[in-house]
């Protein structure tokens, strides 16, 4: 079943008297449990791609349905509800409130969507993304690896059907970005839909389909055979670095 379906898909931003067409008629379907990265260099359309399934911006033209339900046709209210119902988001730079706990930072969400049992569910989330015993901790405590994973923590409070992930490697070391990338393809094995946009090759490679884009039109998409395996990966480095001298 599609989770995601984008027909004629259209941005056109207007700046002063040039008219910036960021996206160009996209079609494309995602299916539930699909794990999709989007590649594309910069100007390709790939963030405004993931703001429009984020519901954070409108399309110019296009549809754009989320589990059967048409986007376009939702008030601004409307599609913030669906936003924090069925979505999640991760951003490169974690967008942790640094005077907050971790706790406190994953417990955001539930702010405006009044969700039931809120602190027994961020602490679970936190537990689910290793972190357990680490709640109290604020973000300059933690390891930029540790930060993603409160982000993602905060991205799953809501069970989300839908993670929506910008560059969530971007300011890691390898070894960290495998270990995000590695809880990531579990969450993905749980059954949640990810659509990861990157502009590495590497990273990509985890996921089992790989949309490419340019100039704001799909260049290519396609299926992986093999997607990489990020806590073999990860294995493979860590024996690696213990028989260096």
């Amino acid at each position: 079943m599609s989770l995601v379906e984008v027909r004629g898909l259209t941005k056109i931003y207007h700046t002063g008297t040039v008219d910036v067409h960021a996206l160009r008629g996209l079609d494309f379907d995602i299916t539930e449990g699909e794990l999709v990265a989007v590649m594309g260099r910069s100007g390709s359309g790939k963030t405004t791609l993931l703001n429009i399934l984020g519901c954070v911006e409108r399309p110019t033209a296009g549809r754009y349905l989320l589990a059967g339900e048409d986007v376009g046709r939702l008030s601004d209210a409307q599609r913030s509800t669906l936003r924090l119902r069925r979505i999640g988001f991760v951003f490169q730079a974690y967008n942790l409130l640094p005077g907050m706990s971790a706790r406190d930072n994953v417990l955001l969400p539930t702010v405006y969507s009044g969700l039931p049992n809120a602190e027994r569910l961020a602490r679970e989330a936190l537990d689910r993304v290793g972190l357990a015993g680490r709640e109290h901790h604020r973000p300059a405590q933690l390891s930029g690896g540790e930060q993603q994973r409160v982000a993602i923590a905060r991205a799953l409070i809501n069970s989300p059907s839908l993670i929506l992930a910008d560059e969530p490697t971007g300011n890691l070391d390898t070894q960290r970005g495998q270990d995000v990338l590695a809880l990531f393809q579990e969450l993905n094995r749980d059954g949640i839909t990810i659509v990861l946009v990157t502009h590495e090759e590497q990273v990509a490679e985890h996921a089992r389909r790989i949309i490419r884009m340019l100039d704001g039109r799909m260049a290519s998409d396609w299926q992986v055979a093999q997607p990489l395996d990020a806590r073999a990966v990860l294995a493979q480095m860590l024996a690696e670095s213990e028989d260096q001298p």
